[in-house]
């Protein structure tokens, strides 16, 4: 017989709002918001909400928002002690003579690897990505062919790189969630490395003319405002128009956004910051269940134990907004009773969170305790129990 339990856990669930922990199902979009952006979304890094979207799956350029993933290849280069900060690679006349925004790496010289990160990250250097790639990968084309690669594992499955910088090429592509993802996987991974990107300003080399050091602020307009921003990458080509992807915390939340589309530097600072507000003073993380927690309990059929609990196995939290907060209901269903054997940790019972008759996620629960089957005896009295008078309670 297939069973509902909702009452017990209702109440766990007004305790579990105080447990500590982070949950990371996959939601439907929560709000509903206009926005002036062509492609967008808002992700709520811990839960991994979708909070609003637009065209978030749209093919797109992603320019120097690109940056992201040369990071992150480099980044990944000095976990692996393949690679270190103070390294010094060398400038090729390539690395030199591309366009767009530059550190001004010298022809012919050698840049240390955390000066050449600091000129992706806070300058936007395309000088310094053709450095690092050629660097670590022997040419450009190579590293390229590396970032998408390593895209893929990462989950990015829309996203194809062809250079380093984010240099307009056709088949250089990917998507506001990918992006999103990739902030996220990029923030978790090495926070070690991800203060680079809340740093205002850098300073290397030394302007031919003035005869004084090169210093350029960095491009992010969230930074120099007070709403909580440390990071990420902006972007702008005249094909993809001008973009962001932006990280934002306040007390234990950090939200990630990515816009794309907007048409001046003016619209993409004003209508970041309106979207991150918004997820904020709409939204909100409640905790449900810490790792490990009795969920519920369940009748065993013709085991040495008579019951046997449930057990989450992840840390669950919602996002949801603010005023739908007490619409959620939770419960947990099974085939009542189990039959044993039972290995502990296998799953046994779904838990569902819905909120007004919208199922929000289903989650596995899984058996607390091995239990074994009884003998035929055993058997044979414990069902005969069973049928007289229900589980025996433990």
């Amino acid at each position: 017989m297939r069973v509902s339990s909702s009452n017990k856990v209702a109440a766990v669930f007004l305790a579990a709002l105080l447990a500590v922990g982070l949950a990371r199902p996959a939601l439907a979009q929560l709000g509903q918001v206009e926005t002036v952006a062509r492609q967008m979304v808002l992700i709520d890094a811990d839960t991994d909400a979708v909070i609003f979207e637009k065209n978030a799956d749209e093919l797109m350029p992603p320019s120097s928002m690109s940056k992201l993933m040369t990071a992150f290849m480099v980044f990944d280069q000095l976990a692996a002690g393949k690679l270190r900060m103070d390294d010094m690679l060398p400038v090729s006349e390539k690395a030199w003579r591309i366009q767009g925004s530059k550190m001004f790496v010298p022809l012919g010289g050698r840049v240390k690897v955390e000066d050449l990160l600091r000129g992706v990250i806070v300058q936007s250097g395309n000088d310094a990505c053709v450095v690092l790639a050629e660097g670590i990968a022997g040419t450009e084309e190579r590293f390229a062919e590396m970032m998408t690669d390593r895209a893929r594992e990462l989950g990015l499955k829309n996203s194809s790189f062809r250079n380093a910088s984010g240099w307009p090429d056709p088949q250089h592509l990917t998507t506001a969630r990918d992006l999103a993802m990739l902030a996220k996987q990029l923030i978790r991974h090495f926070p070690q490395y991800y203060h680079f990107y809340s740093e205002k300003e850098f300073t290397y080399g030394i302007d031919q003319v003035s005869k004084k050091p090169i210093t350029q602020g960095n491009r992010n307009p969230l930074l120099y405002k007070d709403i909580g921003a440390d990071g990420l990458k902006t972007g702008h080509t005249e094909a993809a128009g001008y973009g962001l992807t932006a990280s934002a915390k306040r007390g234990d939340r950090r939200l990630i956004l990515v816009v794309n589309g907007l048409k001046s530097m003016n619209e993409r600072s004003r209508e970041s910051e309106r979207l991150l507000e918004l997820g904020f003073s709409q939204f909100d993380n409640y905790k449900l269940f810490a790792a490990g927690a009795v969920v519920d309990e369940a009748d065993v059929w013709l085991g040495d134990a008579a019951r046997i609990p449930l057990l989450i196995d992840r840390n669950l939290a919602l996002t949801l907004p603010r005023q739908t907060k007490n619409t959620v209901k939770v419960t947990v269903s099974y085939e009542n009773p189990i039959p044993a054997p039972i290995v502990k940790g296998t799953p046994v019972a779904t838990l569902t969170v819905a909120s007004r008759d919208a199922t929000l996620m289903e989650v596995p629960l899984v058996a607390g305790a091995d239990v074994q089957q009884l003998g035929f005896t055993g058997r044979i009295g414990a069902a005969v129990s069973y049928l007289l008078w229900g589980a025996k309670k433990q």
